[in-house]
């Protein structure tokens, strides 16, 4: 009898189980996330170029929550409790459908935050209770085979379950944004403080740091997938411009583009995110909850890229300037995020990271008055994609030492 065709006991893994690894499900669950990350960049990027900046902000920072949040609660759930039987597989399956259902009103959400009149994100939140009721479930499920962890399964449910409640009646009140946006701070509010509470006061989830780690490195670099898109949407716009075709300013995009991703790769790679949970568990709300700005970043500098090639083909109103700000700002968010969330984690405030971090907003800065003398966009974004490489060039000089220093006293 195989694993998968019985039901195995939900009484949580070991969370010091050696060799554990992201499932085959995991991974398949992920690709929904490359989805729904690409509409909203797409939509981002489709914002700004139409001069939309405020209202293609406010809603990407909504959608790209929405994303973060529905991947880190199974995420987490899963790296305590996946027994990869038959009902866990079923269970993640409802939950893919979920997300691509959320993904699919992700546009009809952007378009009404830029209308400013009522807010649309009925289906975004019909794929969230989608979602939210397959998880549910996988909870009910531990509540059940998991009696020493009941309390923590309690939380888990009745703050989720009153958190999709809120949400749906917002959904479905006439309200406009604004207002929309202010009465959704109560279930927020919610469901960032029901894990909190779990695991903080009644016993908490065995989850394992280094499955952790290693999942949330896979979204990154989901994210990261979104750079990989916008750059194919450059070389798209160029190459297939009967007046530019293979030009030098086409090769400069194409390094400046695959450059800066790769960059950003080797920055958050850079960093033993896995050592450090392990040695100090009671961080991973801060670790946590601070990747959703991570990966914000990440998606929102594809969509950057992807603002370039609209300009290539005339169809922003952006202008040069503002083209490259849309690739610099989120690519400085991203460093100074980094930086933020490794120095709070290790309780360090070190001077060399300052110095990294004043010569990283010194590049960008560069990039921008490069663009307002009227330097080539091509050229404008090389040099923001040098960014990186002033964290790479000093971790491999001297930053390696400072890590192992603080893992010492970590």
């Amino acid at each position: 009898m195989t694993a998968t065709s019985r039901l195995r006991q939900m009484t949580g893994r070991d969370p010091h189980e050696e060799h554990r690894t992201a499932t085959p499900l995991e991974l398949l669950f992920d690709l929904t996330f490359v989805v729904a990350f690409g509409v909203s960049g797409n939509e981002l990027a489709h914002q700004l170029a139409e001069g939309h900046v405020v209202a293609g902000i406010v809603a990407f920072c909504f959608a790209s929550f929405a994303i973060c949040w529905a991947w880190i609660n199974y995420s987490w759930m899963a790296s305590a409790y996946d027994t990869d039987d038959w009902a866990f597989r079923l269970l993640t399956m409802v939950q893919m459908v979920g997300v691509i259902i959320m993904a699919l009103g992700l546009p009809e959400m952007f378009e009404s935050v830029h209308e400013g009149h009522r807010l649309h994100n009925e289906i975004l939140i019909a794929g969230y209770v989608v979602m939210r009721v397959a998880l549910c479930g996988q909870w009910l499920r531990a509540w059940r085979q998991d009696p020493a962890r009941r309390g923590a399964h309690q939380v888990y449910l009745i703050t989720i379950l009153t958190a999709q409640v809120l949400w749906c009646i917002i959904a479905i009140l006439p309200l406009d944004v604004p207002t929309a946006f202010a009465a959704m701070l109560l279930p927020l509010v919610i469901e960032l403080v029901g894990p909190f509470i779990a695991e903080r006061r009644f016993g908490g989830t065995p989850w394992h740091a280094d499955h952790i780690a290693e999942r949330y490195g896979l979204l990154t670099i989901i994210t990261l997938g979104e750079g990989v898109i916008g750059t194919v949407a450059v070389m798209s716009a160029i190459v297939h411009e009967p007046e530019l075709g293979w030009s030098l300013d086409a090769i400069l995009l194409l390094a400046a583009g695959i450059g800066l991703t790769f960059g950003q790769w080797w920055t958050y790679f850079i960093i033993p995110w896995a050592t450090m949970l392990e040695r100090h568990r009671d961080r991973s709300f801060l670790w946590g909850y601070g990747h959703i700005l991570v990966f914000a970043s990440i998606a929102a500098t594809g969509a950057g890229l992807h603002v370039a090639a609209y300009l290539l083909e005339h169809e922003s109103k952006l202008g040069e300037v503002g083209t490259v700000l849309s690739v610099a700002i989120p690519v400085g968010a991203y460093a100074l995020v980094l930086y933020l969330l490794y120095n709070s984690f290790m309780h360090v405030i070190d001077l060399f990271h300052i110095v990294l971090v004043v010569l990283t907003v010194a590049v960008l800065i560069a990039s921008v008055l490069m663009a307002v003398a009227g330097v080539p966009v091509a050229w404008c974004l090389v040099v923001v994609a040098l960014t990186p490489v002033v964290t790479i060039v000093g971790y491999e000089v001297v930053g390696h030492r400072h890590i192992a220093d603080h893992l010492e006293t970590l």
